[in-house]
């Protein structure tokens, strides 16, 4: 089977209710896009928002606190929104990757794959049944010499030493207190949560929730999304093969991925359209696929967009390929086009969209 890049740009915009925004609930959302991104909360919220027909404001904290979503570092390391399913069966196969055990891992953060295993069994019990902010839960802690050691670390904002402890279930984001994070364990916060998974078991879950927003793909770009590449090559074609019929190869313009063979007509069939679309911070569409992608991205561009302190800028997305990024001034949209190119047509659809997202009145768009 063979596409266009036209068509996958196409055919991504809709599955990602970029090219229409969706009435789904908010949980079907995130779910279709395998979480949205929460390190900063306003980017997770925007990410909604843009995809909804009737945005509603704070409408992924509300998720939170009603427990249909479950924030948690995810893939990469990062914080994810993402809905309960979603979340069991991306963590054991990023556990799985035990990067904690790594020599350059245990250098920089100080940790022992033993200190980390108790670590986790200590977080475990102290969150069984308790909401905890950080000083809470380091407090708890180094009640225990056995931590002391790692108070630094555990006291940091990155919490580096937690992430493990979250990919094997121990740990996750409870209610906000305040302005105050509170941590508790996932089978505490989610009804009927089925707790970690056999990687192998957790796997084909995984991919088909990937492949449905970001196929075509090959196991290497997945594995990118999922941990930076963290897993053995051999183990994520493995999982890929498992699935056999299900999933379709497709060559798109000499570069072959797969699709789910469910999805495959669909795609197939997909008309290139010419597309306008603004889309926030730390989206989904660039990241699914990863800023290296330079068919979206060109990589004379990419620092325009992936910039300094892992910070990803709000996209211009022409015809399905990032072409410029924008920033919400007041009640002005200022674009920068690649290159300096002018503002595209059909704008004033996107902007809409976004005052509609920010709950503004009305927005204009002017060149930066």
């Amino acid at each position: 089977m063979r596409v266009t890049w036209e068509q996958v740009f196409g055919w991504r915009l809709a599955r990602q209710f970029v090219a229409s925004p969706t009435a789904s609930s908010v949980p079907e959302l995130v779910g279709r896009l395998c979480g949205v991104q929460a390190q900063v909360t306003s980017a997770a919220e925007t990410a909604v928002a843009l995809r909804s027909t009737a945005p509603e404001d704070g409408a992924v904290v509300s998720a939170l606190s009603n427990r249909t979503l479950i924030k948690t570092w995810a893939m990469r390391g990062t914080l994810h929104a993402m809905t309960p399913a979603g979340a069991a069966a991306v963590l054991p196969l990023i556990a799985s990757a035990r990067t904690w055990e790594k020599p350059s891992w245990q250098r920089t953060f100080g940790a022992t794959p033993a200190e980390v295993a108790t670590l986790t069994e200590a977080v475990g019990g102290i969150l069984g049944d308790a909401e905890l902010t950080r000083e809470e839960l380091v407090e708890a802690l180094l009640a225990d010499k056995a931590f002391h050691k790692l108070g630094k670390e555990l006291r940091s904002g990155w919490g580096t030493l937690l992430k493990p402890l979250a990919w094997q279930g121990a740990i996750c984001h409870g209610p906000a207190r305040g302005n105050k994070v509170t941590f508790t364990s996932p089978a505490r916060l989610i009804p009927d949560w089925p707790g970690p998974a056999e990687p192998d078991v957790a796997a084909p879950a995984a991919i088909t929730a990937y492949l449905g927003a970001y196929g075509p793909a090959t196991p290497e770009t997945f594995d990118a999304w999922l941990s930076r590449n963290s897993l053995r090559k051999t183990t994520v074609r493995g999982w890929f093969a498992e699935l056999g019929d299900a999933l379709t190869p497709v060559e798109v313009e000499g570069r072959t991925g797969y699709v789910l063979t469910e999805h495959a007509d669909e795609l197939a069939a997909t008309e290139p359209a010419t597309s306008v679309h603004l889309l926030g911070p730390f989206d989904q569409y660039v990241l699914g696929p990863g800023t290296g992608d330079t068919e979206l991205l060109p990589k004379a561009h990419r620092a325009l967009v992936s910039r300094t302190a892992g910070w990803i800028a709000p996209i211009v997305v022409v015809d399905g390929r990032i072409a410029g990024t924008w920033e919400l001034e007041g009640d002005e949209v200022v674009v920068s086009m690649f290159d300096g190119a002018p503002l595209p047509k059909k704008l004033d659809a996107a902007t809409d969209r976004v005052s509609r997202a920010a709950g503004l009145a009305s927005v204009r768009a002017r060149a930066a």
